[in-house]
């Protein structure tokens, strides 16, 4: 079973709250790193906190959730080994887990009903990342230093 963490800023606090509650009763064991209410915070500490709780192996998977989405994949994919996307429609967050193996699902509470925003969760965790060549290749490619072959 999938290891999952999600975090969020203010912005994002309610719809966490929801995903949060969806995925528990999908059946996944979820840590839920925070913020634990809606007083202002900053996003960057949230993404950064998420990143080394996938880099650490303390989760495989998670979702990031802000007023936008924005603000936390870039902060997130500051990290090597982070493939954060923010998505809005759940075309892109199935693709961007099979074809760029997306460790991290964005999402705005600004941008998403909490319908849609729970139709792109499950979308993007029924995604299964897609093994061939030319993907794996194109996301070495997204590291520092890395080069095509």
């Amino acid at each position: 079973m999938l290891r999952l963490a999600i975090a969020s800023d203010h912005g994002g606090f309610n719809l966490k709250a929801e995903i949060f509650d969806a995925l528990t009763k999908w059946g996944f064991v979820v840590e839920d790193l925070g913020t634990h209410s809606t007083a202002s915070c900053d996003y960057p500490d949230y993404a950064h906190l998420m990143a080394h709780t996938i880099l650490d192996g303390r989760a495989d998977l998670g979702v990031l959730v802000c007023g936008s989405g924005v603000g936390m994949s870039i902060a997130a994919n500051k990290h090597p080994g982070i493939r954060a996307a923010v998505v809005s429609d759940p075309y892109s967050a199935r693709k961007c887990r099979e074809h760029n193996h997306a460790n991290i699902l964005c999402l705005g509470e600004r941008v998403l009903g909490s319908g849609l925003a729970l139709v792109c969760v499950r979308a993007w965790l029924d995604a299964v990342p897609d093994p061939d060549p030319r993907h794996v290749r194109r996301i070495a490619m997204i590291e520092p230093g890395k080069r095509a072959t």
